[in-house]
């Protein structure tokens, strides 16, 4: 689920409630729409437009003309989309509640101690005597070997000559400069 921004849609959406309380005072469900006096929809001018309300059902729809004639566009119900997700949500989280309670329940507190376990301690024959504590694990980091020490100490020594050298370099062109 995105994270709900405002929108030019919700802000439509709420001037065109806004309006439709301003001039209706309000629709009730239970009372029609009169027929006669505004019609089905009520329309409030808008900068792209004209912001249609359908006074029966509630609907906001966005008018704008365009090369062909008007052409009216429903703007999209950001309420309906988030009830419908928080109800699904809801049975969600019933539907675990009741797989949670038909599971065994196990108590807090157990009578014996589980078997501490080591993933790195090597099994050891049944007849074999116990080794001492210090020789169970033994890291052994290897060493560079001379050739690997010196192909280093040639790289960097390299390395410092190019830097030297460029340094040089530098230093001749701005005093060539000044």
């Amino acid at each position: 689920m995105r994270p709900v921004t405002p929108s030019t849609t919700s802000w439509l959406a709420a001037a065109a409630f806004a309006a439709a309380m301003a001039v209706g005072g309000g629709l009730e469900a239970a009372q029609p729409a009169p027929d006669g006096e505004n019609g089905r929809y009520s329309m409030t001018p808008i900068p792209e437009g004209v912001l249609r309300l359908d006074t029966r059902t509630g609907t906001i729809s966005t008018c704008t003309k365009n090369g062909t004639g008007w052409a009216c566009y429903a703007v999209p119900d950001e309420r309906t989309a988030l009830d419908a997700e928080i109800g699904r949500l809801q049975a969600e989280v019933e539907r675990l509640k009741g797989q949670l309670a038909a599971a065994p329940t196990v108590s807090g507190k157990i009578d014996e101690a589980l078997p501490k376990s080591d993933p790195l301690k090597k099994a050891e024959p049944k007849n074999a005597e116990p080794r001492a504590a210090e020789g169970e694990r033994k890291i052994e980091i290897p060493l560079p070997s001379d050739q690997d020490v010196d192909r280093v100490m040639s790289f960097l020594e390299k390395a410092w000559r190019r830097l030297i050298d460029m340094a040089n370099r530098v230093q001749k062109d701005v005093s060539g400069k000044i």
